[in-house]
């Protein structure tokens, strides 16, 4: 806990809120609520497999909830399974083979053993291509009685890759740095992903065919738009070569970009380079995608928590997008109503907002989306006592830093001043890491192994 919320009256109770909030998308237990054994039967959501129409069943897949995901989807095969290959973030694995700590119920070996590999993210890294490569490999050998679960969660298009012949891994890592810095959207990163690899935008789903495939995705993006999750690795690509290249266009970064991905791009526009699967291609025709866990699931189970805290409830959006200091301030702007009007909800008042912005680098500071949106707000809090912003990162990781997130109040702006920082200065260069570190205001949970957006709540009592 933070030295604010442990200074705060309420700072057990909002500690329990976001507890809950990451605990209703534990992976194992999402897998768990959307697959079932019966005998030779599997229920997957609403759709029953005869399981003696398979001679061999493999899970693979990707993301950062990859490992709990597979000891839940492991355990319920028990011994259907033949095997599989899943890549997860690096630091979270307790070890290779078993799943983590702190989903108990799961915590043994995987039996017959899975891969458990680990790679880079965000930046993709040779590990993660030594994955995709043994992942699309298992693919390639499985024929119409096989059965591909495919386990795929946030991070997963970092970790989860094969690039396109002619592209090398060092342009993959170049581009995707330029894209982070500029600010581009993930649906804009992941436009572009998908035309240069051959594992995303459907890819895996036609390495596997003709087998069956059930996808249970646990989602990473605001509205769980089954294209962008993970660059949508299972799913039609509704986006084309021109798309991908009017990215680059929009950006300026024709002429940064690595020459390979570029020329990759304008091969595909003139057709010399097959797009991606499309809505009714065959590929797709035995493909069953489930999302088993959301943003909206744990701003639900956020709101309950507060419920039972005793405070005033409203989900705001779970669509938050846009800048992380224009965000901050937003719901700085909300708390100042609150606390004059009593509008849109009266105190003792808990505002929960879902999803995902993004930062546009202006400096050379550290940080991520999180912590600036808190340092923004602290900004506009100063003098609204009672008043608490929380962001965090449900995966327990925001940007490239060991933090979740921050939590800013009416002093944080003070209490930082009295350590010779200028809240305003270090903002305006994106280095709102080191204000909160100096401040014990950072929130380090360490990896959750679930992601789903970010949640920012915005308590005023």
């Amino acid at each position: 806990m933070t030295t604010t919320l442990r200074t705060l009256a309420h700072g057990v109770a909002v500690a329990r809120i976001m507890a809950a909030a990451v605990d209703a998308v534990e992976p194992g237990a999402a897998v768990r609520r959307f697959l079932r054994r019966e005998g030779d039967a599997l229920y997957a959501g609403n759709t029953v497999y005869d399981l003696r129409m398979f001679d061999r069943i493999w899970i693979t897949g990707a993301g950062k909830a990859g490992a709990p995901m597979a000891a839940a989807a492991a355990a319920i095969l028990g011994d259907r399974l033949a095997g599989g290959v899943v890549v997860v973030k690096e630091g979270h694995l307790d070890r290779p083979g078993t799943a983590p700590s702190h989903t108990s119920r799961d915590h043994q070996p995987l039996q017959p053993p899975i891969r458990m590999l680990e790679a880079g993210h965000p930046i993709p890294d040779a590990r993660g291509v030594a994955a995709g490569e043994q992942i699309a490999a298992l693919l390639e050998g499985t024929g119409e009685r096989d059965l591909v679960l495919a386990l795929i969660s946030g991070g997963g298009s970092a970790l989860l890759t094969h690039p396109a012949p002619g592209v090398a891994l060092d342009d993959i890592q170049r581009l995707t740095s330029l894209l982070l810095a500029c600010g581009a959207s993930i649906e804009e990163i992941n436009t572009l992903r998908r035309h240069l690899d051959i594992l995303k935008g459907g890819g895996l789903a036609r390495l596997a065919a003709p087998a069956t495939v059930i996808a249970l995705v646990l989602s990473d993006v605001v509205g769980d738009p089954l294209d962008v999750i993970a660059s949508g690795p299972t799913v039609a690509d509704p986006t084309t070569f021109a798309d991908a290249y009017g990215v680059l266009e929009r950006y300026n970064l024709v002429e940064h970009a690595p020459l390979p991905i570029v020329e990759r791009l304008q091969r595909g526009i003139c057709g010399d380079v097959a797009e991606t699967p499309k809505p009714g291609d065959a590929a797709l025709a035995r493909v069953h995608n489930l999302v088993v866990g959301s943003n909206r699931l744990a701003a639900e189970a956020a709101l309950a928590a507060a419920r039972a805290e005793g405070f005033n409830t409203l989900l705001l959006t779970t669509y938050l997008q846009g800048e992380a200091r224009v965000a901050g301030r937003l719901l700085a702007a909300i708390a100042r109503e609150i606390a004059v009007s009593g509008q849109p909800i009266a105190r003792p008042a808990c505002v929960i907002a879902g999803g995902e912005t993004t930062v546009t680098l202006r400096g050379d500071g550290r940080g991520g989306r999180n912590q600036e949106l808190a340092l923004a707000a602290a900004l506009d809090l100063v003098r609204l006592p009672g008043a608490l912003v929380i962001a965090l990162a449900t995966d327990g990781g925001d940007g490239p830093t060991d933090a979740a997130g921050a939590v800013a109040s009416q002093a944080t702006v003070e209490r930082a001043r009295a350590l010779g920082l200028d809240a305003m200065a270090m903002l305006a260069r994106n280095d709102s890491y080191p204000l909160f570190d100096a401040l014990e205001d950072l929130l380090r949970p360490g990896p959750t192994q679930t992601n789903v957006n970010d949640l920012a709540l915005l308590i005023v009592v």
